[in-house]
């Protein structure tokens, strides 16, 4: 539908016309569904493909794809595939990766306050001394 939310400004209550603008301050805001937040944990703690955060979650693929596609249709992730390359290599078809863009940090950070026990379904990913 729209890529943010959207108010309608009426000015008058007698007046059929209105205004639909977008409102920057609800985007970063957004509440999500707890689905769609443990998705967010998943894919912000390493597990950057659909299988991967389908056994991580427990959530069923009926679930998980059609909410990434709404979570990238929103811009809170991003995808990518990989080369097909690296496919055979590994002797499989190739992986649709995602991964959580800066809205999507600032979305998940404001459903770790609305779901607190959210922070502790997935370990925080292990970085590496470069």
């Amino acid at each position: 539908m729209f890529p943010a939310p959207y108010v309608a400004i009426y000015p008058t209550s007698c007046q059929v016309e209105f205004y639909i603008g977008i409102i920057r301050a609800m985007a970063i805001e957004a509440k999500l569904s707890h689905t769609a937040a443990i998705i967010l944990q998943a894919l912000d703690a390493g597990f950057v493909y659909g299988f991967s955060v389908m056994e991580t979650t427990g959530l069923p693929s009926g679930t998980v794809y059609p909410a990434l596609r709404r979570l990238e249709r929103v811009s809170l992730i991003r995808s990518y595939w990989e080369s097909q390359a690296v496919a055979d290599a590994a002797q499989r078809p190739p992986r649709k990766y995602y991964r959580i863009t800066r809205a999507g940090q600032a979305t998940l950070a404001a459903s770790q306050k609305r779901y607190p026990l959210l922070n502790r379904l997935f370990p925080v990913p292990v970085q590496e001394n470069a």
